[in-house]
């Protein structure tokens, strides 16, 4: 078995044991990869801690963070059991997170667990106003007052 293989096995037995086992939440699981060695795990949590960002990917992500005292992960590999919802996509996004693999689509999350972040997918492509839950724009003036101390901040931390 190849280590893609060895990595996305681990991924799929979490979201066995999550979801079938202990009931806690969906059928996913996450592993992290930094030279050739998982440095993280994550499960989907939704359910048992009542928490809707609680994916096993954001678990991972913040577990591989805590593990290598960083918010960047440069040079992390992600496995997960599932194509990562939106959420999860930008959380490896801003982690810096070299390359995902998942084994199930969204498209069967969907037809499987009535998981449905097509329609997610498909709002984030809207404006902001059009969106089922939409994100209306107001003091946007104020704020770019803390935008610009912000950027003309000395030694300000790059994200």
């Amino acid at each position: 078995m190849s280590d893609h293989g060895k990595f996305m096995k681990r991924a799929i037995e979490l979201a066995r044991q999550t979801a079938l086992v202990e009931r806690a939440g969906g059928p996913f699981g996450c592993v992290i990869v930094k030279d050739g060695e998982i440095i993280a795990e994550g499960v989907n949590r939704v359910l048992a801690d009542k928490d809707p960002t609680c994916h096993g990917e954001i678990a991972a992500i913040r577990a591989a963070c805590a593990k290598l005292d960083t918010h960047v992960l440069t040079g992390c590999i992600l496995y997960t059991s599932c194509e990562p919802c939106p959420m999860c996509y930008a959380a490896s996004c801003w982690a810096r997170i070299e390359t995902i693999y998942y084994a199930a689509t969204i498209q069967d999350a969907k037809e499987f667990g009535d998981f449905d972040d097509v329609s997610i997918c498909e709002a984030v492509k809207l404006p902001p106003s059009e969106r089922a839950l939409p994100a209306l724009e107001i003091d946007r003036d104020e704020m770019l007052k803390v935008w610009r101390e912000f950027q003309e901040m000395p030694e300000r931390i790059h994200y």
